[in-house]
C-alpha cells in the first residue's frame, strides 16, 4: 500500500505526519519505506541526524515521475510512505497519482482550511483516473480546548474527505525529542 502525505501549503507537517506514520507500521513488523519527494530533504536530513538507523528505509526521490519511479522501489515493502513536497505542483500530483491512499495534513487555522483547496482539486483530478483512490484530513498541531481546534473539522467538511478522528495535539515537548538526536524514535 501507498501512503502519499500531501498538501500544496508548506509548514502543515507533513514530514512529522509521514515519520510517525512510517515508524507505526514499522513497529507493527511491518516492511516500510519511507519516500522523500520534497527537495527539502527533511525525511533524509531526520534520518541521517540520528544516531540508531530508523526502523524503516528512508529514499529521496524528488522528481515529477514518482508515480512511475515508485514500483521498483516499492515491490520488498508492505507499505510506503510519500513524505510530500510544498508548492510544486509537479512532484504533488505524482505523489497523489501514485498512492493508494493521501494524507493531508492540516492545521486548524482558517487559512490551512482555505489553502487545502488546492491539494483536493489536484486529488479530485487524479481519481477521475484512478477510481480507488482514497483521502483523509488528519488534525496536526491541534491546540485543544480552543474554538480553531473545536471548529476545523466542520470547516472541512465543506470537501467531502473524511477527517481521521485521530489528531495530532501540538506540543512543544515534540520539537526538543525531535533535535535530541540520542532518543530512539524521534517522536
Amino acid at each position: 500500500m501507498i501512503i502519499s502525505v500531501q498538501n500544496r501549503l508548506g509548514g502543515v507537517g507533513k514530514t512529522t505526519i509521514a515519520v510517525h506514520i512510517a515508524y507505526c507500521l514499522a513497529s507493527s513488523g511491518d516492511r516500510v519505506l519511507l519516500l522523500d519527494s520534497d527537495p527539502q530533504g527533511s525525511s533524509l536530513d531526520w534520518a541521517a541526524a540520528r544516531e540508531q538507523q530508523p526502523p524503516f528505509s528512508v529514499l529521496g526521490l524528488d522528481r515529477p515521475t514518482i508515480h512511475r519511479d515508485i514500483e521498483p522501489s516499492a515491490e520488498n515493502y508492505d507499505y510506503v510512505i510519500i513524505d510530500g513536497a510544498p508548492r510544486t505542483s509537479e512532484l504533488v500530483r505524482s505523489g497523489i497519482i501514485a498512492a493508494d491512499l493521501v494524507v493531508i495534513p492540516v492545521q486548524p487555522s482558517p487559512y490551512d482550511v482555505w489553502a487545502s483547496e488546492e491539494t483536493v482539486n489536484l486529488i479530485r483530478e487524479a481519481s477521475v483516473f484512478k477510481e480507488k483512490l482514497k483521502a483523509v484530513f488528519v488534525i496536526n498541531r491541534k491546540v485543544v480546548n480552543t474554538a480553531s481546534g473545536r471548529d476545523v473539522v466542520e470547516a472541512l467538511s465543506c470537501y467531502k474527505i473524511p477527517v481521521l478522528k485521530a489528531q495530532r495535539k501540538s506540543k512543544g515537548s515534540f520539537c526538543r525529542k525531535c533535535s535530541n538526536r540520542k532518543d530512539g524514535d524521534g517522536s
